[in-house]
């Protein structure tokens, strides 16, 4: 929880998205592989669906039982393949949990990119953004919170979320600039507060089993629609600590 006067941080704000704590989202001097990574990357349709079973039935078993009950064997019985077929792809259960938090990762950056597109009229980024969020997240939402509370990570595997965090941070921005006049100076502010505020709302709705609402949807898109469309004096200042 962020202190009050401290001011905003951006990778704090994505951290809440991506469920990334923050004491490990430092920036990393060099990206190197991770040594819980995937043993092959899947060539084939047929190899990118069984990955896919996998990671699925790892994330149910997550959030159903915790990083504790985890287990290797437990996953490939739930996903419907052989042991053996599960180690082709991950050596370990730390190499499961990195798969199902990196695919995370892609599914919320690939949300933010699609409403950060200039090309896209400004109503349907906003549908974008919020009806996005709320299906990435309601995609095994019980497995979220294991993924920020319990569930370990590799020394080796930072590089992703640091990544991610540019990436998280670069998107908010774009999409608040696409939307807001006069934010050359305060469009980085801006971009955190709606980052932190619509993934404050997700979050909570995923805790209270409310993502399927339709009224939750409605509320959002008003959410970040008025918080868009607020008129802001164009060239104002970033108010400074010292005036809070």
């Amino acid at each position: 929880m962020r202190v009050p006067g401290e001011p905003l941080d951006p990778r704090r704000e994505c951290e809440h998205i991506a469920h990334i704590p923050i004491q490990e989202s430092h920036l990393a001097t060099r990206i190197a592989a991770p040594r819980g990574a995937m043993r092959k990357a899947p060539q084939q349709a047929r190899s990118r669906a069984t990955i896919d079973a996998i990671l699925d039935a790892a994330a149910h078993i997550l959030g159903e039982r915790g990083w504790e009950g985890l287990t290797t064997n437990g996953v490939a019985e739930a996903a419907g393949v052989s042991i053996g077929s599960l180690y082709q792809y991950f050596p370990n259960k730390l190499a499961l949990i990195e798969a199902v938090r990196r695919r995370h990762f892609d599914d919320v950056l690939a949300v933010l990119h699609a409403a950060a597109n200039l090309e896209t009229p400004r109503v349907k980024r906003i549908t974008v953004l919020v009806d996005g969020m709320i299906a990435v997240h309601s995609r095994h939402p019980a497995a979220h919170r294991v993924l920020l509370e319990e569930s370990p990570r590799g020394e080796d595997s930072r590089s992703a979320h640091d990544r991610f965090d540019v990436e998280c941070t670069k998107a908010y921005e774009t999409l608040f600039r696409a939307n807001v006049r006069g934010v050359a100076e305060r469009g980085c502010v801006g971009a955190r507060v709606l980052a932190g505020a619509l993934a404050g709302a997700v979050h909570e709705a995923a805790r209270q089993g409310q993502l399927a609402s339709p009224v939750l949807r409605r509320e959002l898109i008003a959410l970040v629609d008025a918080y868009l469309s607020r008129l802001r004096p164009l060239g104002e200042k970033p108010v400074s600590r010292q005036a809070r």
